[in-house]
Parts: structure tokens; C-alpha cells; sequence
């Protein structure tokens, strides 16, 4: 089975997205380069044992264009359909229970634990937040420890600190 994908510049860096026909199945966090965003991409697809396929640009709707607004400071909404059919179930869980954070909003992990209706599974969902192929649509980076502070991210807590001061200007 073939994964179309596409990678494009914002004003972050270089992003990569990559989907079946059946979603959106992974994007990248902004690399320094075209090259960094595609080897990510290309890993993942060898991982699926999936062929990597260069999609028009509008294979994608104008995905490209939304990623591009909301690293801009803009509020963008991400409805698009995802394929997660991958995952575990209890990945999807706490995907679900993520996305229901609302923009410029954060949640514990504990809250995400609870949501799913595990209280004391507060470090497995931060395992599977770790594992999140869709940072941005599946906004693993609302979720924080339930002192406050930051906890993990895939790019650092840099990256991770700057989306949420983007959401939380457009409040």
C-alpha cells in the first residue's frame, strides 16, 4: 500500500505530512530542513512497511495552508479524517480524549487518564501522547503535569512552550 505525502515550509521550518486513503496518518514538527522532514517520514512509512509516494499539492486539501496559518498565530481548526488503524486502542483513547482540549486550553494528563475512565493510568497516557504521529491535530501539546509544568514533547519543551503562548494570544 502506497502513503502519499507532501512537506512544505512554514514560517517554523519544514513540515511533513503524510496519509492513506483512508487520513492523515502522521506529520512532522518543523525540522530545520526538507531533507530532516522527509527521512522522518520516510522512516515511519518503512516502520508500515508502506511506499512512500510524493502527492500533488492538493492531495491534501489545503492542509498545508492551515499548518502554515496556525504557526502564524492564527486559530485553525483540524477536522480532517485521520487513519490510526495502527494504533492500540488505548492510543486512540487518549488521542480522542486529546483533541477534545480546547484551543488555548491545557488538561493533566491525569485529566486524560480520567477522561478515558483509567484515573491511575497518568504515565501510560503520557506514553502514548509520546507516540502521537499528529502533533498539532491530535494537540498532545495542551496536556501538562498537574503541577503546572510542562512535562514532555516530542521537539522539546521549547517548541512545546511557543504553540501554547500561540494559542493562548489568540484567546
Amino acid at each position: 500500500m502506497k502513503l502519499n505525502y507532501l512537506i512544505f515550509d512554514t514560517s517554523l521550518g519544514w513540515v511533513g505530512i503524510m496519509g492513506s486513503a483512508e487520513g492523515l496518518r502522521e506529520l512532522t514538527l518543523p525540522q530545520l530542513s526538507h531533507q530532516q522532514a522527509f527521512y522522518l517520514l520516510r522512516e515511519s512509512a518503512l516502520k508500515s512497511q508502506r511506499i512512500l509516494v510524493e502527492a500533488r499539492i492538493d492531495y491534501f486539501g489545503n492542509l498545508a495552508e492551515r499548518i502554515k496559518s496556525y504557526f502564524n498565530g492564527e486559530r485553525i481548526n483540524f477536522p480532517d479524517g485521520l487513519d490510526l488503524s495502527w494504533a492500540s486502542s488505548f492510543q486512540k483513547r487518549v488521542w480522542k480524549a486529546t483533541q477534545s482540549i480546547p484551543y488555548g486550553e491545557t488538561r493533566a494528563y491525569a485529566w486524560v487518564a480520567g477522561k478515558i475512565g483509567i484515573s491511575k493510568a497518568a504515565r501510560a497516557v503520557g506514553q502514548a501522547l509520546a507516540r502521537n504521529p499528529l502533533p498539532i491535530i491530535i494537540p498532545c501539546h495542551r496536556v501538562i503535569c498537574s503541577d503546572g509544568t510542562l512535562g514532555g514533547f516530542s521537539d522539546g519543551k521549547l517548541l512545546k512552550q511557543h504553540l501554547l503562548a500561540i494559542e493562548a494570544k489568540l484567546i
